[in-house]
């Protein structure tokens, strides 16, 4: 299976456009996002083209292709008009023998890490900065920020297929990482 990942994309319907742009243009069979969906959040700045109506239009229309986990920024009123499931705090998926533990990254992360052995897979969102690191832990990898992207990176995704994959928005491969 074919994995885009994304996280960030705090109400902006222009960043959410070349995300779909770029989902399609990749042939992912599914979407996984990291949270902060519709709400800038009181640190950010508003994101080009602020408009949450039309972010839940557009991913509304792909409901059954998207896997979401909750952000900070997000709430039960989000839920109510987004289609899909996005409260959740975590999801599990497995690459081989690893556990891949996809969250946003507010309540686990490398100082709070989860139920992790050693070569599992520590997936989030929310610092805004593309990343992959191994620790003693884990495998941290962040997908960086669609929308609002921090410490000079750029708006960028990840593809799961083979291997991990970071990609800016005109799918140009930046980074990337084998998992054997």
């Amino acid at each position: 299976m074919r994995w885009m990942i994304a996280s960030d994309i705090h109400g902006s319907a222009y960043y959410c456009r070349k995300m779909i742009e770029a989902y399609r243009r990749e042939k992912a069979d599914k979407l996984l996002l990291l949270g902060d969906i519709l709400y800038h959040g009181p640190r950010n700045d508003l994101p080009k083209d602020y408009a949450p109506k039309e972010v839940i239009a557009m991913l509304n229309e792909i409901k059954e292709e998207i896997l979401c986990v909750k952000g900070n920024c997000e709430s039960e009123v989000d839920q109510m008009v987004l289609e899909f499931p996005i409260m959740a705090d975590y999801c599990i998926l497995y690459l081989n023998d690893r556990m891949i533990f996809a969250t946003h990254g507010h309540v686990h992360n490398l100082e709070h890490v989860p139920m992790l052995k050693k070569g599992d897979i520590l997936l989030h969102g929310h610092t805004h900065v593309p990343v992959c690191r191994e620790t003693d832990r884990c495998i941290y990898m962040n997908p960086g920020s669609i929308s609002i992207p921090k410490e000079d990176s750029l708006h960028s995704y990840m593809i799961l297929d083979e291997k991990f994959e970071w990609k800016d928005l005109n799918g140009e491969v930046y980074m990337e990482k084998e998992i054997r």
